[in-house]
């Protein structure tokens, strides 16, 4: 999931929880089972992007809507992979 995030990190962790409305422990786990990977500076410190905002968004979605982190870590490979899949076929279809 890595490689969802193309943006460059401005946010403290603090800062993210704050503005997705969790814990910055949840963060902290989510990045622990895969979920989302923030840079980090060259002292270690935690930085995340708006596309990292939006992975924590949908992934307090996929919670709301019953699933266990095992689950939005399927769900979010299996739209990564549909997202891939999709530009691979507009390039097809551009030539």
């Amino acid at each position: 999931m890595a490689g969802r995030r193309a943006a460059v990190g401005v946010y403290a962790i603090s800062v993210a929880a704050q503005i997705v409305g969790t814990g910055q422990q949840n963060i902290r786990l989510y990045e622990r089972r895969g979920l989302l990977t923030p840079v980090r500076t060259s002292g270690g410190t935690r930085q995340y992007s708006e596309a990292d905002l939006v992975v924590l968004r949908r992934i307090a979605e996929l919670l709301e809507e019953g699933l266990n982190l095992a689950g939005v870590a399927r769900v979010l490979d299996l739209e990564a992979d549909n997202d891939r899949l999709r530009a691979e076929l507009q390039r097809s279809r551009a030539r």
